[in-house]
Protein backbone atom coordinates (compact mmCIF):
# COMPACT_ATOMS: atom_id res chain seq x y z
CA UNK A 1 0.00 0.00 0.00
CA UNK A 2 2.91 2.37 0.60
CA UNK A 3 3.97 2.10 -3.02
CA UNK A 4 0.51 3.16 -4.22
CA UNK A 5 0.05 6.06 -1.80
CA UNK A 6 1.46 8.72 -4.18
CA UNK A 7 -1.28 7.88 -6.69
CA UNK A 8 -3.91 9.63 -4.56
CA UNK A 9 -1.83 12.23 -2.83
CA UNK A 10 -3.33 15.67 -2.32
CA UNK A 11 -1.05 17.24 -4.90
CA UNK A 12 -1.41 14.38 -7.42
CA UNK A 13 -3.63 14.31 -10.47
CA UNK A 14 -4.23 10.58 -10.90
CA UNK A 15 -7.47 10.51 -8.90
CA UNK A 16 -8.66 13.62 -10.74
CA UNK A 17 -7.94 11.94 -14.07
CA UNK A 18 -10.02 8.92 -13.07
CA UNK A 19 -12.85 11.30 -12.15
CA UNK A 20 -12.63 13.00 -15.57
CA UNK A 21 -12.53 9.60 -17.26
CA UNK A 22 -15.72 8.59 -15.43
CA UNK A 23 -17.39 11.81 -16.58
CA UNK A 24 -16.41 11.02 -20.17
CA UNK A 25 -17.93 7.54 -19.85
CA UNK A 26 -21.13 9.04 -18.49
CA UNK A 27 -21.29 11.54 -21.35
CA UNK A 28 -20.84 8.67 -23.81
CA UNK A 29 -23.87 6.88 -22.40
CA UNK A 30 -22.63 4.56 -19.64
CA UNK A 31 -24.48 4.61 -16.29
CA UNK A 32 -21.61 5.94 -14.16
CA UNK A 33 -22.40 7.66 -10.87
CA UNK A 34 -20.45 8.87 -7.83
CA UNK A 35 -20.54 5.41 -6.24
CA UNK A 36 -18.85 3.90 -9.29
CA UNK A 37 -16.12 6.55 -9.14
CA UNK A 38 -15.41 5.74 -5.48
CA UNK A 39 -15.28 2.03 -6.32
CA UNK A 40 -12.85 2.75 -9.17
CA UNK A 41 -10.53 4.71 -6.89
CA UNK A 42 -10.57 1.93 -4.30
CA UNK A 43 -9.97 -0.72 -6.97
CA UNK A 44 -7.00 1.14 -8.48
CA UNK A 45 -5.55 1.70 -5.01
CA UNK A 46 -5.90 -2.01 -4.20
CA UNK A 47 -4.60 -3.39 -7.51
CA UNK A 48 -2.02 -0.74 -8.33
CA UNK A 49 -0.90 0.57 -11.70
CA UNK A 50 2.06 -1.49 -12.83
CA UNK A 51 1.07 -1.37 -16.50
CA UNK A 52 -1.51 0.05 -18.86
CA UNK A 53 -3.21 -3.36 -19.01
CA UNK A 54 -3.66 -3.46 -15.22
CA UNK A 55 -5.34 -0.06 -15.28
CA UNK A 56 -7.58 -1.12 -18.19
CA UNK A 57 -8.92 -4.28 -16.55
CA UNK A 58 -9.30 -2.61 -13.15
CA UNK A 59 -11.49 0.17 -14.56
CA UNK A 60 -13.23 -2.28 -16.86
CA UNK A 61 -14.32 -4.43 -13.91
CA UNK A 62 -15.87 -1.39 -12.21
CA UNK A 63 -17.49 0.57 -15.04
CA UNK A 64 -18.66 -2.18 -17.45
CA UNK A 65 -21.49 -4.52 -16.50
CA UNK A 66 -23.03 -5.30 -19.89
CA UNK A 67 -21.59 -6.59 -23.12
CA UNK A 68 -22.86 -3.68 -25.22
CA UNK A 69 -20.89 -1.21 -23.05
CA UNK A 70 -17.50 -2.72 -23.83
CA UNK A 71 -17.00 -1.01 -27.19
CA UNK A 72 -17.72 2.43 -25.75
CA UNK A 73 -15.43 1.78 -22.79
CA UNK A 74 -12.59 0.61 -25.07
CA UNK A 75 -12.79 3.71 -27.24
CA UNK A 76 -12.99 6.09 -24.26
CA UNK A 77 -10.07 4.36 -22.54
CA UNK A 78 -7.78 4.47 -25.58
CA UNK A 79 -8.63 8.11 -26.26
CA UNK A 80 -8.40 9.35 -22.68
CA UNK A 81 -5.25 7.43 -21.82
CA UNK A 82 -3.49 8.52 -25.01
CA UNK A 83 -3.79 6.09 -27.92
CA UNK A 84 -2.42 8.16 -30.85
CA UNK A 85 -4.16 6.25 -33.64
CA UNK A 86 -7.64 6.48 -32.20
CA UNK A 87 -7.08 10.10 -31.18
CA UNK A 88 -6.18 10.88 -34.79
CA UNK A 89 -9.40 9.28 -35.97
CA UNK A 90 -11.31 11.25 -33.35
CA UNK A 91 -9.89 14.54 -34.60
CA UNK A 92 -10.97 13.68 -38.13
CA UNK A 93 -14.51 13.29 -36.86
CA UNK A 94 -14.47 16.71 -35.19
CA UNK A 95 -13.22 18.55 -38.30
CA UNK A 96 -15.77 20.08 -40.70
CA UNK A 97 -16.93 17.80 -43.48
CA UNK A 98 -15.77 18.96 -46.90
CA UNK A 99 -17.56 16.23 -48.85
CA UNK A 100 -21.14 15.91 -47.52
CA UNK A 101 -22.02 13.21 -50.04
CA UNK A 102 -19.45 10.79 -48.63
CA UNK A 103 -20.67 8.45 -45.88
CA UNK A 104 -18.47 7.91 -42.80
CA UNK A 105 -16.68 4.62 -42.49
CA UNK A 106 -18.17 2.00 -40.16
CA UNK A 107 -15.36 2.38 -37.62
CA UNK A 108 -15.90 6.16 -37.61
CA UNK A 109 -19.59 5.69 -36.88
CA UNK A 110 -18.71 3.70 -33.79
CA UNK A 111 -16.52 6.54 -32.54
CA UNK A 112 -19.10 9.30 -32.98
CA UNK A 113 -20.70 8.87 -29.55
CA UNK A 114 -17.27 8.92 -27.91
CA UNK A 115 -16.23 11.90 -30.03
CA UNK A 116 -19.18 13.93 -28.77
CA UNK A 117 -18.35 12.96 -25.18
CA UNK A 118 -14.78 14.29 -25.51
CA UNK A 119 -15.70 17.31 -27.63
CA UNK A 120 -17.28 19.16 -24.71
CA UNK A 121 -19.30 22.35 -25.13
CA UNK A 122 -18.82 23.87 -28.52
CA UNK A 123 -18.67 27.46 -29.56
CA UNK A 124 -16.13 28.64 -26.96
CA UNK A 125 -14.61 32.02 -27.54
CA UNK A 126 -10.98 32.97 -27.29
CA UNK A 127 -11.44 34.98 -24.09
CA UNK A 128 -11.54 33.03 -20.82
CA UNK A 129 -15.02 32.70 -19.34
CA UNK A 130 -16.72 34.18 -22.42
CA UNK A 131 -18.56 32.42 -25.19
CA UNK A 132 -18.36 33.59 -28.74
CA UNK A 133 -21.72 34.60 -30.11
CA UNK A 134 -22.30 32.94 -33.46
CA UNK A 135 -23.57 35.21 -36.19
CA UNK A 136 -27.26 35.09 -36.82
CA UNK A 137 -27.95 33.30 -40.07
CA UNK A 138 -31.39 32.96 -41.58
CA UNK A 139 -31.99 29.83 -43.61
CA UNK A 140 -34.84 28.88 -45.82
CA UNK A 141 -36.41 25.64 -44.51
CA UNK A 142 -38.54 25.07 -47.59
CA UNK A 143 -38.51 21.44 -48.78
CA UNK A 144 -36.38 20.28 -45.83
CA UNK A 145 -36.98 17.72 -43.09
CA UNK A 146 -37.15 18.36 -39.37
CA UNK A 147 -34.73 16.73 -36.94
CA UNK A 148 -37.51 14.54 -35.62
CA UNK A 149 -38.36 13.28 -39.10
CA UNK A 150 -34.71 12.47 -39.78
CA UNK A 151 -34.49 10.66 -36.45
CA UNK A 152 -37.44 8.44 -37.38
CA UNK A 153 -35.68 7.26 -40.53
CA UNK A 154 -32.13 7.02 -39.17
CA UNK A 155 -30.62 3.62 -38.52
CA UNK A 156 -29.96 2.73 -34.87
CA UNK A 157 -26.43 1.75 -35.86
CA UNK A 158 -25.64 5.28 -37.12
CA UNK A 159 -27.13 7.25 -34.21
CA UNK A 160 -25.02 9.38 -31.93
CA UNK A 161 -25.35 9.40 -28.14
CA UNK A 162 -27.75 12.35 -28.20
CA UNK A 163 -29.84 10.78 -30.95
CA UNK A 164 -29.98 7.48 -29.05
CA UNK A 165 -31.30 9.35 -26.01
CA UNK A 166 -33.99 11.01 -28.15
CA UNK A 167 -34.85 7.66 -29.75
CA UNK A 168 -35.15 6.13 -26.31
CA UNK A 169 -37.71 8.74 -25.28
CA UNK A 170 -39.63 8.20 -28.51
CA UNK A 171 -39.74 4.46 -27.87
CA UNK A 172 -40.98 5.04 -24.31
CA UNK A 173 -43.84 7.15 -25.72
CA UNK A 174 -44.67 4.57 -28.38
CA UNK A 175 -48.34 3.56 -28.05
CA UNK A 176 -48.96 -0.09 -28.85
CA UNK A 177 -52.59 -1.02 -29.41
CA UNK A 178 -52.94 -4.75 -29.91
CA UNK A 179 -56.08 -6.00 -31.65
CA UNK A 180 -58.71 -7.68 -29.45
CA UNK A 181 -60.14 -11.17 -29.98
CA UNK A 182 -63.11 -12.92 -28.32
CA UNK A 183 -62.31 -15.42 -25.57
CA UNK A 184 -64.23 -18.37 -24.11
CA UNK A 185 -65.38 -16.36 -21.12
CA UNK A 186 -68.71 -14.54 -21.08
CA UNK A 187 -69.82 -11.34 -19.35
CA UNK A 188 -73.12 -9.37 -19.19
CA UNK A 189 -73.77 -7.59 -22.45
CA UNK A 190 -76.91 -5.62 -23.47
CA UNK A 191 -76.96 -7.18 -26.96
CA UNK A 192 -75.30 -10.51 -26.23
CA UNK A 193 -76.05 -13.63 -28.21
CA UNK A 194 -76.69 -15.81 -25.14
CA UNK A 195 -79.22 -15.57 -22.31
CA UNK A 196 -77.92 -15.66 -18.74
CA UNK A 197 -80.57 -17.80 -17.04
CA UNK A 198 -79.19 -17.42 -13.53
CA UNK A 199 -79.13 -13.62 -13.64
CA UNK A 200 -82.52 -13.55 -15.33
CA UNK A 201 -84.15 -15.62 -12.54
CA UNK A 202 -82.51 -13.55 -9.81
CA UNK A 203 -83.76 -10.33 -11.34
CA UNK A 204 -87.30 -11.73 -11.76
CA UNK A 205 -87.51 -12.57 -8.01
CA UNK A 206 -87.15 -8.90 -7.14
CA UNK A 207 -90.48 -8.14 -8.80
CA UNK A 208 -92.34 -11.17 -7.48
CA UNK A 209 -91.65 -13.27 -10.58
CA UNK A 210 -94.53 -11.60 -12.36
CA UNK A 211 -92.36 -10.81 -15.32
CA UNK A 212 -89.03 -12.23 -16.37
CA UNK A 213 -86.54 -9.79 -17.87
CA UNK A 214 -83.99 -11.60 -19.93
CA UNK A 215 -80.36 -10.79 -19.18
CA UNK A 216 -77.96 -11.37 -22.05
CA UNK A 217 -74.26 -12.05 -22.08
CA UNK A 218 -71.53 -11.98 -24.69
CA UNK A 219 -67.95 -13.20 -25.03
CA UNK A 220 -65.19 -11.24 -23.27
CA UNK A 221 -62.95 -9.46 -25.77
CA UNK A 222 -59.28 -8.84 -24.91
CA UNK A 223 -55.94 -8.65 -26.72
CA UNK A 224 -54.12 -11.95 -27.23
CA UNK A 225 -50.81 -12.66 -25.47
CA UNK A 226 -47.66 -11.30 -27.08
CA UNK A 227 -44.49 -13.42 -27.10
CA UNK A 228 -41.17 -11.90 -28.20
CA UNK A 229 -38.07 -13.97 -29.07
CA UNK A 230 -35.10 -11.61 -29.53
CA UNK A 231 -31.69 -12.58 -30.92
CA UNK A 232 -28.78 -11.10 -28.92
CA UNK A 233 -25.90 -12.63 -30.86
CA UNK A 234 -22.87 -10.69 -32.07
CA UNK A 235 -24.43 -9.87 -35.44
CA UNK A 236 -27.43 -8.30 -33.65
CA UNK A 237 -25.37 -6.43 -31.07
CA UNK A 238 -25.92 -2.99 -32.62
CA UNK A 239 -29.69 -3.29 -32.21
CA UNK A 240 -29.95 -5.31 -29.01
CA UNK A 241 -30.16 -2.35 -26.60
CA UNK A 242 -32.82 -0.49 -28.59
CA UNK A 243 -34.85 -3.67 -29.01
CA UNK A 244 -34.66 -4.31 -25.28
CA UNK A 245 -35.97 -0.79 -24.72
CA UNK A 246 -38.82 -1.65 -27.07
CA UNK A 247 -39.50 -4.86 -25.10
CA UNK A 248 -39.51 -2.86 -21.86
CA UNK A 249 -42.10 -0.52 -23.37
CA UNK A 250 -44.22 -3.48 -24.49
CA UNK A 251 -44.09 -5.03 -21.03
CA UNK A 252 -45.10 -1.74 -19.41
CA UNK A 253 -48.13 -1.01 -21.62
CA UNK A 254 -49.48 -4.56 -22.06
CA UNK A 255 -50.53 -7.14 -19.48
CA UNK A 256 -49.65 -10.45 -21.11
CA UNK A 257 -46.23 -9.95 -22.68
CA UNK A 258 -43.58 -12.67 -22.46
CA UNK A 259 -40.02 -11.75 -23.51
CA UNK A 260 -37.19 -14.16 -24.28
CA UNK A 261 -33.66 -13.57 -25.55
CA UNK A 262 -31.50 -16.19 -27.20
CA UNK A 263 -28.03 -16.66 -28.60
CA UNK A 264 -26.61 -20.06 -27.86
CA UNK A 265 -29.23 -20.60 -25.12
CA UNK A 266 -32.71 -19.35 -24.26
CA UNK A 267 -33.33 -16.96 -21.35
CA UNK A 268 -36.68 -15.74 -20.04
CA UNK A 269 -36.37 -12.03 -19.11
CA UNK A 270 -40.07 -11.22 -18.60
CA UNK A 271 -39.84 -10.70 -14.84
CA UNK A 272 -36.83 -8.37 -15.14
CA UNK A 273 -38.47 -6.12 -17.74
CA UNK A 274 -41.39 -5.47 -15.40
CA UNK A 275 -39.27 -3.06 -13.37
CA UNK A 276 -40.37 0.52 -13.95
CA UNK A 277 -36.84 1.87 -14.09
CA UNK A 278 -35.57 0.93 -17.54
CA UNK A 279 -31.91 1.27 -16.54
CA UNK A 280 -32.37 -1.06 -13.58
CA UNK A 281 -34.25 -3.51 -15.78
CA UNK A 282 -31.57 -3.58 -18.48
CA UNK A 283 -28.82 -3.86 -15.87
CA UNK A 284 -30.54 -6.88 -14.37
CA UNK A 285 -30.96 -8.43 -17.82
CA UNK A 286 -27.25 -7.92 -18.49
CA UNK A 287 -26.41 -9.78 -15.28
CA UNK A 288 -28.70 -12.72 -16.03
CA UNK A 289 -27.97 -13.29 -19.72
CA UNK A 290 -24.75 -15.25 -20.14
CA UNK A 291 -24.50 -15.59 -23.95
CA UNK A 292 -24.59 -11.93 -24.93
CA UNK A 293 -22.78 -11.13 -28.17
CA UNK A 294 -21.86 -14.74 -28.98
CA UNK A 295 -23.03 -17.10 -31.67
CA UNK A 296 -26.58 -18.05 -32.64
CA UNK A 297 -28.23 -21.45 -32.48
CA UNK A 298 -31.77 -20.70 -33.57
CA UNK A 299 -32.94 -24.29 -33.96
CA UNK A 300 -31.71 -25.36 -30.53
CA UNK A 301 -33.20 -22.30 -28.80
CA UNK A 302 -36.57 -22.72 -30.53
CA UNK A 303 -36.57 -26.37 -29.53
CA UNK A 304 -36.03 -25.35 -25.92
CA UNK A 305 -38.85 -22.81 -26.17
CA UNK A 306 -41.28 -25.30 -27.74
CA UNK A 307 -40.46 -27.94 -25.14
CA UNK A 308 -40.51 -25.78 -21.99
CA UNK A 309 -42.53 -22.63 -22.65
CA UNK A 310 -44.91 -23.03 -25.61
CA UNK A 311 -47.81 -24.53 -23.63
CA UNK A 312 -47.47 -21.85 -20.95
CA UNK A 313 -47.28 -18.69 -23.06
CA UNK A 314 -48.82 -19.58 -26.44
CA UNK A 315 -52.33 -20.18 -25.09
CA UNK A 316 -55.33 -18.25 -26.44
CA UNK A 317 -53.76 -17.56 -29.83
CA UNK A 318 -50.61 -15.64 -28.93
CA UNK A 319 -48.83 -13.39 -31.43
CA UNK A 320 -45.12 -14.21 -31.72
CA UNK A 321 -42.41 -11.70 -32.72
CA UNK A 322 -39.21 -13.43 -33.85
CA UNK A 323 -36.39 -10.84 -33.95
CA UNK A 324 -33.29 -12.24 -35.66
CA UNK A 325 -31.18 -11.80 -38.77
CA UNK A 326 -31.40 -15.51 -39.62
CA UNK A 327 -27.65 -16.12 -39.36
CA UNK A 328 -27.46 -19.53 -37.69
CA UNK A 329 -24.30 -21.06 -36.28
CA UNK A 330 -25.68 -24.58 -36.80
CA UNK A 331 -26.50 -23.88 -40.48
CA UNK A 332 -30.21 -24.51 -39.98
CA UNK A 333 -29.86 -27.93 -38.36
CA UNK A 334 -33.14 -28.80 -36.61
CA UNK A 335 -34.66 -25.42 -37.45
CA UNK A 336 -37.27 -26.60 -39.97
CA UNK A 337 -39.31 -28.71 -37.53
CA UNK A 338 -39.08 -26.23 -34.64
CA UNK A 339 -40.13 -23.12 -36.55
CA UNK A 340 -42.96 -25.08 -38.17
CA UNK A 341 -44.22 -26.13 -34.75
CA UNK A 342 -43.93 -22.55 -33.52
CA UNK A 343 -45.89 -21.29 -36.50
CA UNK A 344 -48.70 -23.78 -35.95
CA UNK A 345 -48.91 -22.95 -32.24
CA UNK A 346 -49.15 -19.17 -32.69
CA UNK A 347 -51.96 -17.04 -34.00
CA UNK A 348 -49.48 -15.02 -36.05
CA UNK A 349 -45.71 -15.35 -36.47
CA UNK A 350 -43.94 -12.14 -37.47
CA UNK A 351 -40.25 -12.18 -38.38
CA UNK A 352 -38.39 -8.92 -37.70
CA UNK A 353 -35.04 -8.71 -39.48
CA UNK A 354 -32.77 -5.61 -39.37
CA UNK A 355 -31.03 -6.78 -42.57
CA UNK A 356 -34.22 -6.02 -44.47
CA UNK A 357 -33.20 -2.35 -44.45
CA UNK A 358 -30.94 -3.11 -47.43
CA UNK A 359 -32.70 -2.97 -50.79
CA UNK A 360 -30.58 -5.80 -52.16
CA UNK A 361 -31.32 -8.16 -49.28
CA UNK A 362 -32.01 -11.78 -50.18
CA UNK A 363 -32.59 -14.76 -47.83
CA UNK A 364 -29.42 -16.58 -48.87
CA UNK A 365 -28.31 -18.12 -45.54
CA UNK A 366 -29.68 -21.52 -44.58
CA UNK A 367 -31.51 -20.20 -41.55
CA UNK A 368 -33.15 -17.36 -43.47
CA UNK A 369 -34.32 -19.72 -46.22
CA UNK A 370 -36.05 -21.90 -43.63
CA UNK A 371 -37.62 -19.05 -41.65
CA UNK A 372 -39.05 -17.26 -44.68
CA UNK A 373 -41.25 -20.27 -45.49
CA UNK A 374 -42.90 -20.46 -42.06
CA UNK A 375 -43.73 -16.85 -41.16
CA UNK A 376 -46.86 -14.82 -41.75
CA UNK A 377 -45.17 -11.43 -42.04
CA UNK A 378 -41.62 -10.30 -42.74
CA UNK A 379 -40.66 -6.81 -41.53
CA UNK A 380 -37.60 -4.70 -40.88
CA UNK A 381 -36.67 -3.41 -37.43
CA UNK A 382 -33.80 -0.94 -37.63
CA UNK A 383 -35.19 2.53 -36.85
CA UNK A 384 -38.07 4.32 -35.16
CA UNK A 385 -40.19 4.32 -38.28
CA UNK A 386 -40.03 0.53 -38.54
CA UNK A 387 -41.07 0.19 -34.87
CA UNK A 388 -44.03 2.51 -35.47
CA UNK A 389 -45.05 0.49 -38.51
CA UNK A 390 -44.82 -2.66 -36.42
CA UNK A 391 -47.10 -1.10 -33.79
CA UNK A 392 -49.62 -0.26 -36.51
CA UNK A 393 -49.45 -3.83 -37.87
CA UNK A 394 -50.10 -5.30 -34.43
CA UNK A 395 -53.18 -3.07 -34.02
CA UNK A 396 -55.04 -4.82 -36.83
CA UNK A 397 -56.40 -8.34 -36.85
CA UNK A 398 -55.75 -10.70 -39.70
CA UNK A 399 -52.66 -11.65 -41.65
CA UNK A 400 -51.46 -9.36 -44.43
CA UNK A 401 -48.47 -10.85 -46.16
CA UNK A 402 -46.18 -8.22 -47.68
CA UNK A 403 -46.19 -7.76 -51.43
CA UNK A 404 -42.51 -8.70 -51.60
CA UNK A 405 -43.05 -12.02 -49.80
CA UNK A 406 -43.46 -13.91 -53.09
CA UNK A 407 -40.24 -12.39 -54.41
CA UNK A 408 -38.33 -13.39 -51.27
CA UNK A 409 -39.71 -16.91 -51.50
CA UNK A 410 -38.48 -17.17 -55.08
CA UNK A 411 -35.05 -15.92 -53.96
CA UNK A 412 -34.99 -18.53 -51.22
CA UNK A 413 -35.91 -21.29 -53.68
CA UNK A 414 -33.26 -20.12 -56.11
CA UNK A 415 -30.63 -20.02 -53.34
CA UNK A 416 -31.68 -23.54 -52.29
CA UNK A 417 -31.16 -24.82 -55.82
CA UNK A 418 -27.81 -23.05 -56.21
CA UNK A 419 -26.63 -24.23 -52.81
Amino acid sequence: MNEQAPLFASNGRFARNILHFARALRAAGLPVGPARVVEALRAVEAVGVRSRQDLYWTLFAVFVNRQDQREIFDQCFHIFWRDPKILERLMRLLLPELAPDLQPQPEERALRRVAEAFAGPRGRGTDAGEEARPPEVERDAWMTWSDREQLRKKDFEQMTAEELALARREIERLALMLFAVPTRRFAPHPRGSRIDLRRSLRRSLRGGAAAIELVRRGPVVQPPPLVVLCDISGSMGRYSRMLLLFLHTLTGCRERVHSFVFGTRLTNITRYLRKRDVDAALERVGEVVQDWGGGTRIGRCLRQFNRLWSRRVLAQGAVVLLITDGLDRDAGRGLEAEVERLHKSARRLIWLNPLLRFDAYAPISKGARILIRHVDEFRSVHNLESLQQLAAALARDGIRRPADMARWLRMADRAEVDG
